[in-house]
């Protein structure tokens, strides 16, 4: 019975309540703005139009600068993952008796994420390069 239920339970159950969570945080947070709002009227004071427009959430967007270290990142967690795997895999294969499935496992997602991260080192290097002129531009367009 353990066997059906925890399955339902993390690939059902778990995926619904984080949405129903979600989905009530913002709806508190538009009654919050509302009542605000009302108490605003009620005492005659001036209305901002676009007080629902902003929310928290929205962020302002990402400059390349930002976008590229977003992808350096990226990169340095992948290829280190994959490279731990890989590390690991090396390690159980000399030991006896170690499950031949869970190395090839090992490696293959080892490898998987050592691929993911090489290309997103190589993403960054060659965006840094060819966007050198545009990251220039917004970094002067910030300081004035």
């Amino acid at each position: 019975m353990t066997e059906i239920l925890v399955p339902i339970a993390i690939c059902v159950i778990l995926p619904v309540l984080v949405v129903w969570l979600v989905m009530r945080a913002r709806q508190n947070e538009t009654n919050k703005k509302t009542e605000i709002m009302l108490k605003a009227i009620e005492s005659g004071a001036t209305i901002d139009t676009d007080f629902f427009k902003a929310t928290a959430n929205q962020q302002k967007p990402k400059s390349i600068k930002e976008k590229l270290l977003g992808r350096l990142t990226g990169a340095l967690v992948t290829g280190l993952l994959g490279v731990a795997f890989l590390i690991v895999g090396f390690v159980l294969c000399n030991k006896p008796g170690m499950d031949e499935d869970a190395l090839l496992l090992l490696f293959l997602f080892g490898g998987i994420l050592l691929a993911i991260g090489a290309a997103l080192l190589a993403v960054y290097f060659v965006g840094k390069k060819m966007l050198a002129k545009e990251m220039e531009a917004e970094e002067k367009a910030l300081e004035c």
